[in-house]
């Protein structure tokens, strides 16, 4: 395997985020309630290559209020870590689907064929985050959305 394929893989969101138990709802609920900590939040927006400040408004909250928290060394309430948890969720399986996370951004920006959403509109609320997964596993199995 070469450097490249190596950097890559130390680069997805699968291999950053190991430590966190995705795998059902039960342990995301678990973790959530512990809280996570903002480091969490700024390396995923790093991973997934999204200006933190667009981040945090689809967590619902202000770039500030991370800030502060980051300074404090305050973990995010459980609310707003479910919601960072199901969507590094999302974007592991995403980067899986279509192999890479630019690809995968391209794709949560394309309206879905039969719906006509935007799934990255849908990002900011966990349903939102539920039903692209949803939709991510059907296209996985070969259907068109």
């Amino acid at each position: 395997m070469g450097s490249l394929a190596i950097n890559n893989k130390k680069n997805s969101v699968g291999y950053r985020f190991r430590n966190f138990d995705l795998s059902n709802l039960s342990s995301i609920v678990s973790t959530a309630r512990k809280g996570i900590r903002t480091k969490v939040f700024y390396d995923f927006a790093q991973t997934i290559k999204i200006p933190e400040k667009n981040l945090a408004s689809i967590l619902n909250l202000s770039s500030r209020t991370i800030s502060n928290h980051h300074a404090e060394e305050k973990v995010l309430k459980p609310i707003y870590s479910e919601h960072l948890l199901k969507l590094i969720n999302l974007y592991e399986k995403g980067e899986t689907i279509f192999g890479n996370i630019d690809e995968f951004n391209y794709w949560l920006r394309k309206p879905f064929r039969i719906k006509k959403i935007i799934p990255f509109d849908l990002l900011d609320t966990s349903g939102g985050v539920d039903l692209i997964i949803n939709e991510l596993d059907k296209l996985a199995q070969g259907y068109p959305i």
